[in-house]
């Protein structure tokens, strides 16, 4: 056995999934596993560009293809204050306030909301599945079904499935209906993978896009139009991700939470104000 980890925080372990899944989320996101959360919540949000109802209206206001980097950021900002203070604190519940009221500018489903709030249950688990260095609990993904349902609440969104296993059947049934290629799609998505690559020196611009492109599931590329990855690259970044987990499972344990409320922003680099982040 490890002598550095145990399997999992021993407060996680005394603690209801239900009851207290705002405390359960900081501890599994914001220390066991911080990397790994905002990477699959870059994804999260990526997938939901393959949908044409969705893309159309961010390639309508060009916001990620003229300011990728500032979208990015103001998302990040928002979720981050709602997962490292809580949805019901003062911050939190400003950033859902922000949130809503940008989101109320546009004619959005109830259905693509849905299915957005969706991806942030469901891709944290599915990444951890594939690359966690440990296996998140049932109490951890119960956990993170309560937070984000309770966030969804909060936004006014309709009809949140009351239970885990109904609502994994709605984002797989909604996926298979919504996932169709249209120029928005991949307008939007190629702004996003060169907003990923642009963080890397230009000479590794192309690996990273074949990086992503590998990370995505086939449904997800036909959607956006993007090519398959290179098979060799492929398996370099797959074989990467797997070793970097069975690496961590030999360090010491973080001890004290990564907060990316307390980063500084390449967008926001003397610091922010929730009311103000978003477009203009």
């Amino acid at each position: 056995m490890n002598p550095f980890k145990s399997p999992v925080l021993p407060e996680i372990a005394s603690l209801d999934a239900e009851r207290d899944h705002q405390r359960i989320i900081f501890l599994s996101c914001r220390v066991d596993f911080p990397w790994d959360t905002t990477r699959a919540l870059e994804f999260a949000l990526f997938r939901t560009f393959g949908v044409p109802a969705i893309s159309a209206i961010l390639h309508k206001t060009q916001e990620f293809e003229l300011r990728a980097q500032k979208r990015y950021d103001d998302t990040d900002i928002i979720v981050s204050e709602m997962m490292e203070h809580g949805y019901d604190s003062e911050r939190g519940s400003a950033a859902i306030a922000r949130m809503n009221e940008i989101h109320g500018r546009f004619k959005i489903r109830n259905e693509d909301f849905l299915y957005v709030l969706s991806t942030f249950v469901f891709e944290p688990i599915r990444f951890n599945a594939r690359f966690g260095w440990r296996r998140m609990t049932e109490k951890e993904t119960r956990a993170l079904f309560h937070f984000w349902r309770a966030v969804g609440e909060r936004m006014g969104i309709r009809d949140i499935p009351a239970d885990y296993g109904t609502f994994e059947r709605f984002t797989s049934d909604y996926e298979a209906r919504r996932y169709v290629f249209t120029e928005a799609n991949r307008a939007v998505g190629s702004a996003t993978v060169e907003l990923f690559a642009g963080w890397f020196p230009r000479p590794l611009h192309p690996l990273v896009r074949n990086s992503i492109y590998a990370l995505l599931d086939e449904p997800a590329r036909r959607a956006f139009g993007f090519p398959a990855p290179n098979r060799l690259i492929s398996a370099a970044v797959i074989a990467a991700m797997k070793l970097r987990a069975v690496a961590l499972r030999f360090l010491p344990r973080r001890r004290r939470p990564s907060l990316r409320t307390a980063m500084t922003q390449r967008t926001y680099p003397k610091g922010y104000e929730i009311g103000k982040i978003g477009p203009s």
